[in-house]
């Protein structure tokens, strides 16, 4: 192996990141954040960009019941 990514690696770090951005893009846009910034961070690092957006853009920690 000796470090190399196999294409089935390739796809499946590819489907996450796709799947992140998509994810981020819908749900910033559904609710009036910066939806194009947050699609684009969401395909270029995993998983920080959607961390930091639940928890400092939504602030899910703060629900009130």
């Amino acid at each position: 192996m000796n470090g190399e990514l196999t294409p089935a690696m390739l796809a499946l770090i590819a489907l996450i990141l796709l799947s992140q951005s998509i994810f981020l893009f819908t749900n910033a846009r559904k609710h009036g954040h910066n939806y194009w910034l947050w699609g684009i961070l969401g395909l270029i690092q995993a998983p920080m960009p959607l961390l930091f957006y639940l928890l400092f853009v939504r602030k899910i920690w703060q629900r009130k019941i």
